[in-house]
């Protein structure tokens, strides 16, 4: 067993779990550290690894929200579990816009835009584009600290310290869907169908979600967990597609290979459990500006870099 190689995998394994749910490209930076970290693993299993590993982070939501997501709960009532029923069919066909178009293209995608300088150009134009949205969002929120206005009720201080908590939260209560409760069929479907820009790598799955939530009208804390949710058909059935594949190829999982897989699977798990708990607590007091001038930095830098090199 190869020590190195296990902790290579740990690596990435942290990167997915981090990546796969903040609005910034889990496959886009488990690309990129491949550039300088690179696994001593046939090209196969590399692929499959990059999809696969995926499965640990989608555990953490299936932990983290089973009540939620359980329709069978006996501490819920007759009208929670029609509701949890309705929420998996909203989120079932808001996945299906992503299979339709996202299955045939697959291998081409992987094969033609899988260059660092794609990944960079995505990461730049959404970032920028997450920064022009929720400065929009809060425009309405900008006039009212500026008149010193009350709000829903509730009047809000326009000092420094508290400005930018204060456009967050009048911003979000100015959104026209509140709850998940309040998502109807067609904003489902509308955020399904902004999935389908996820598959340039680079773009983000959560990003594009998010982006999509955002514009139809969504609070933040709605879209950020109904992305969360459309995460496991997407992803279960991505990783189910790419581990046929791989088998049909003639591969077989080695006692080596299947211990990174599992490592990296284990270890996105844990780091997912924390980054979900941490962007829930995190959209609810502040916007997703941090993470487009975030991905702006990186693109830029991921230009410069294999531009001189």
């Amino acid at each position: 067993m190869d020590v190195i190689e296990l902790v290579k995998a740990a690596v990435f394994g942290v990167v997915e779990g981090i990546t796969e749910w903040l609005p910034i490209s889990s496959t886009g930076h488990m690309l990129l550290l491949n550039q300088f970290l690179t696994m001593n693993v046939s090209e196969d299993f590399w692929n499959m690894f990059l999809v696969v590993i995926q499965l640990g982070a989608i555990l953490a939501v299936c932990v983290m929200f089973f009540h939620r997501l359980n329709p069978f709960s006996p501490k819920k009532s007759a009208g929670e579990k029609r509701d949890t029923w309705v929420l998996w069919a909203k989120t079932i066909v808001a996945c299906l816009p992503a299979a339709v178009i996202g299955i045939p293209i697959d291998d081409w995608m992987e094969e033609n835009l899988g260059s660092p300088f794609v990944i960079a150009a995505a990461l730049i134009v959404y970032g920028i584009a997450f920064i022009v949205i929720e400065t929009v969002r809060e425009r309405p929120a900008d006039r009212a600290l500026e008149e010193g206005t009350s709000h829903g009720g509730k009047h809000f201080a326009v000092d420094a310290a508290s400005a930018q908590l204060t456009r967050s939260e009048l911003a979000d209560a100015d959104a026209r869907v509140q709850s998940l409760e309040e998502l109807d069929w067609k904003t489902a479907i509308g955020i399904g169908l902004f999935q389908v820009l996820s598959i340039v790598p680079g773009t983000s799955r959560s990003g594009s979600t998010i982006i999509g939530g955002l514009i139809l009208g969504c609070k933040r804390t709605v879209v950020a967990e109904f992305t969360f949710f459309l995460a496991i058909p997407v992803m279960v059935g991505a990783s189910g597609l790419r581990l046929v594949k791989y088998f049909l190829a003639g591969n077989v999982l080695a006692g080596t290979e299947a211990a990174i897989l599992g490592v990296g699977c284990l270890v996105a798990f844990v780091v997912s459990l924390a980054v979900i708990k941490f962007l829930m607590e995190f959209v609810r007091r502040h916007d997703f500006k941090p993470f487009g001038w975030y991905r702006i930095v990186l693109g830029v830098a991921v230009i410069a870099w294999f531009a001189l090199h």
